[in-house]
């Protein structure tokens, strides 16, 4: 939405990773990206990697909105459909993800 807010309408989930198995962690992103392709309300995905930390990966998901993430989030499916990723987590972070509204976008 060019110049515009977006009132918070999408949303944007990130979850932070560090790994020096780099091909591991991009077969266990495609492997989820495949499951969770159909997930109503699930825009998209990246899989982003560090340039001054090699071992940094951010999986960034794009969501329709708040409750179209928390509907996927407390669903039966969600743990075992990211399971792949989960051993990549940062551990060296507090706490590994962040979930974000998005207030304006060009």
């Amino acid at each position: 939405m060019a110049g515009g807010s977006l009132m918070g309408a999408e949303l944007r989930v990130l979850v932070y990773h560090a790994t020096e198995d780099a091909a591991g962690i991009r077969k266990a992103y495609h492997d989820v990206s495949g499951v969770l392709a159909d997930v109503p309300g699930m825009l998209g995905n990246e899989l982003l990697h560090s340039v001054p930390d090699p071992t940094g990966f951010v999986v960034v998901s794009r969501w329709a909105d708040l409750a179209a993430f928390r509907e996927w989030e407390q669903g039966p499916a969600h743990r075992a459909s990211t399971a792949p990723l989960r051993p990549f987590r940062d551990t060296r972070m507090a706490m590994p993800f962040g979930v974000y509204e998005v207030e304006a976008s060009y």
